[in-house]
């Protein structure tokens, strides 16, 4: 085919789902895997509405690495344009015991030479647990993780008032990395939905969609990501979130099939 030929007319674009999350979003029972792995929530919810999925997303993210996502990271900047609704899947990270300084965690990866990397790591990992149970600070005060979830909000809106907003509640847990400790969820759960409230935006509740799975055999040994029953849970429950503010997502299906 030529320049001068006639180009085939381009069908109606797919929408996608962008997720901005942290290890939640594609760690499984025995660790992390690909993005397009196909039992991960994200591709499940995807699947589900028949739509394209981007997943942005590392692990130990919090709220605010989610919003440097949104100023830092072109793949966000593309998807926006097209994107049917993006998930705010952070915030677990923001609720666990930090009583070391979160920048301290952070800033390991940079420690030379790798000898003394090592030692401030193994340092790091003996105390984190032992400190756990103080159950304070956590990584990001609710405050913090609010600011941070409004801040993306107003931002897409801005760019796209029409673009639809999905958050979470925190993820549940039973790691010994954090003694069991979680007592940042509830403040934080709270402060979130009375953002969600005020701001209409649907809210997920990851711990109530994977709390049996994250109790049961089946679960990641760490105590902290889920088997396949709770992405298969969550994504139950996304799918049904995504539908509610977006209320063509079926007949955007058909129409583009």
């Amino acid at each position: 085919m030529t320049s001068s030929e006639p180009q085939p007319a381009a069908g109606p674009q797919r929408p996608t789902l962008l997720v901005i999350g942290d290890s939640l979003s594609y760690y499984g029972p025995k660790g992390g895997l690909p993005a397009d792995h196909p039992r991960i929530w994200p591709n499940i919810v995807a699947r589900e509405l028949d739509w394209d999925v981007e997943l942005v997303a590392r692990i130990g993210w919090t709220t605010r690495d989610a919003w440097w996502a949104m100023t830092q990271d072109p793949r966000v900047w593309a998807t926006i344009p097209r994107a049917g609704a993006v998930v705010l899947a952070v915030g677990g990270m923001d609720t666990l015991p930090s009583p070391l300084p979160t920048a301290l965690r952070e800033t390991l990866r940079y420690v030379r030479p790798p000898r003394l990397r090592r030692v401030v790591r193994e340092t790091y990992g003996w105390l984190q647990p032992r400190l756990s149970p103080l159950g304070w600070p956590v990584a990001l005060p609710p405050r913090v993780s609010v600011d941070y979830l409004e801040t993306i909000r107003e931002s897409l809106a801005y760019m796209r008032p029409d673009l639809p907003v999905v958050a979470t509640l925190p993820s549940v847990h039973r790691s010994e990395q954090y003694r069991a400790v979680h007592r940042g969820r509830p403040a934080a759960a709270r402060a979130i939905n009375r953002w969600a409230s005020e701001k209409s935006v649907p809210l997920v509740d990851l711990g109530e969609a994977v709390h049996a799975d994250i109790h049961s055999g089946d679960a990641n040994p760490d105590g902290i990501h889920w088997g396949w029953n709770g992405h298969s849970e969550v994504a139950a429950a996304m799918a049904e979130a995504v539908r509610m503010v977006r209320r063509d997502a079926r007949l955007a299906a058909e129409d583009i099939r």
